[in-house]
């Protein structure tokens, strides 16, 4: 299986749409981006597509007003993160300020979540 890599632009985009917060952290997987809060991934970027973490009625909102699409890879999308849909992950389509709701919602779902322990030897910093 082939990951495909963000361009640029696409990171550049990620970036300017999840919240700048002290909690947010913004690391780099596999050529792509992901957003985490409390060491719990909530936005990713997986070549082009922004997936989020949404609580399940969000979610099912989402998925339900929306053509959304799956994130992660076609043969084994990550089942708990929906993608946002395709028109919003192009430039210059006005869509920013939805897909910057949506993300926050999803910042504010992963954030209540139980903190995810740093593995042995590694630490999590913010930034």
């Amino acid at each position: 299986m082939e990951m495909p890599k963000a361009s640029d632009a696409d990171k550049e985009r990620f970036r300017s749409l999840v919240p700048d917060s002290p909690d947010v952290a913004v690391k780099p997987m596999f050529g792509n981006l992901g957003a985490f809060v409390n060491g719990n991934m909530f936005a990713g970027l997986f070549g082009p597509v922004i997936g989020i973490k949404l609580s399940p009625d969000d979610k099912q909102k989402l998925e339900g007003s929306e053509r959304t699409v799956p994130f992660g890879p076609a043969d084994r999308p990550m089942r708990d993160y929906t993608g946002l849909p395709e028109i919003w992950n192009e430039e210059g389509d006005g869509d920013d300020a939805r897909a910057k709701a949506w993300i926050r919602k999803a910042h504010e779902h992963v954030a209540g979540l139980p903190a995810k322990e740093p593995k042995a030897g590694k630490r999590q910093t913010p930034g």
